[in-house]
């Protein structure tokens, strides 16, 4: 079972100096639980499969906090007899575990959609709490009144309170780094050319994690987006009279 950065990691781990790949005897299957795009999967799994090993494409998804409560979500794609060997390892791992496609690269593809929506969830979360500021909301009742309403969402709960932390450095915890926002939806964009599909709200969050990478956030938790927003905490600024 591997958990890699990208896809650069992918192969070296497998096909590197000390690579794995040549240990590993026929029969035998690899799970894959990074997301590094359906292209770099796709040609690890050709290479394994001339060594008649099989790779079961099964990206996670629910961050630090769903896996410390056994609540995993695993797309999974994979051959049956692949998945057969996997699933006493993948039951483990998920509480929800959802096959999508019969081939490695079918679980890249759902964790590439699921990516685009996080990314935007967080971006947009960023842009609310910077706005509830510089209108001269309080932040943390602003978030308590949106999780009541429709605007609510699991990324707002979650990034949400961390986003509020984010300007003090002795509090702010690093449970998922910015810098893998900005390698995802890297494969988002890079996705959505590949089929000439315009995913324009995609592309405005991959630019706010871009910034924020920019800005030296890059190994901050991803909730330090909100800085890229607003660098410096707001002050609410008068109205205008008639």
């Amino acid at each position: 079972m591997l958990a890699v950065r990208n896809g650069e990691q992918l192969n070296d781990v497998l096909f590197g100096d000390a690579g794995i790949a040549a240990a590993l005897k026929p029969g035998a299957v690899v799970i894959l639980t990074s997301t590094v795009g359906v292209p770099a999967v796709t040609e690890v799994a050709e290479r394994l499969r001339e060594q008649q090993v099989e790779l079961v494409d099964a990206p996670l998804s629910g961050g630090p906090l769903r896996a410390g409560e056994g609540d995993l979500l695993i797309v999974v794609g994979a051959t049956e007899t692949a998945r057969g060997k996997a699933q006493p390892v993948l039951d483990l791992l998920a509480s929800t575990l959802s096959v999508v496609g019969d081939k490695a690269g079918d679980g890249q593809a759902l964790k590439t959609v699921n990516q685009l929506l996080c990314g935007v969830h967080i971006a947009a979360a960023a842009e609310a709490l910077a706005l509830a500021e510089a209108l001269g909301l309080d932040q943390e009742r602003t978030l308590e009144a949106l999780q009541a309403g429709a605007a609510g969402s699991f990324m707002l709960a979650n990034r949400g309170p961390r986003m509020l932390q984010a300007y003090d450095d002795d509090r702010a915890e690093v449970l998922s780094r910015l810098d893998i926002f900005v390698k995802d939806m890297g494969i988002v964009s890079k996705a959505a050319r590949d089929y000439a599909l315009p995913t324009p709200v995609a592309s405005a969050a991959e630019q706010l994690y871009l910034l924020g990478q920019a800005a030296g956030l890059g190994a901050a938790d991803d909730s330090a987006v909100i800085k890229a927003v607003a660098p410096y905490r707001s002050t609410r600024m008068p109205s205008s009279s008639a």
